[in-house]
């Protein structure tokens, strides 16, 4: 805790994580913003907390004290405590059981079909029009 902060260090204005959103998210957005500043791992591990709030504040605080001797030990740390908040990844599977309701519309039912297919990683534009074309 002694390191010195990183000259015109600003703080980390982000949002502080607070378990209710993806961990892989914030530590991503994390090392990104504080690589502007330092990648000395001294200065990454003492900063951290200031990323926190709540639940995961609490955590960090409670950790044993010389218990953090990297980054990488920091990462394995937070990913094991937050791992049950990283959000549900859809596959194409979801798909197959979404079906245009009586009385919808194509349009609202495209814009219902869209949003799922949009928030399942890699997904092939074949598949997803397969599985729209078998679901009308």
């Amino acid at each position: 805790m002694g390191a010195p902060l990183p000259d015109k260090w600003k703080g980390f204005n982000r949002g502080c994580y607070d378990e209710t959103t993806d961990p892989d998210e914030h530590m991503d957005a994390y090392t990104t913003h504080m690589s502007l500043y330092s990648t000395d791992d001294v200065v990454l591990c003492r900063v951290f907390l200031t990323s926190l709030k709540g639940g995961a504040l609490s955590w960090f605080t409670k950790l044993l004290p010389n218990s953090i001797d990297s980054v990488e030990t920091l990462v394995a740390k937070f990913d094991v405590q937050f791992a049950t908040s990283r959000p549900h990844h859809l596959t194409s599977i979801a798909l197959i059981n979404i079906r245009q309701e009586k009385g919808e519309s194509l349009r609202k039912f495209i814009d219902r079909f869209g949003k799922v297919a949009t928030s399942i990683r890699n997904l092939s534009p074949d598949v997803a029009m397969h599985h729209m074309l078998t679901t009308l």
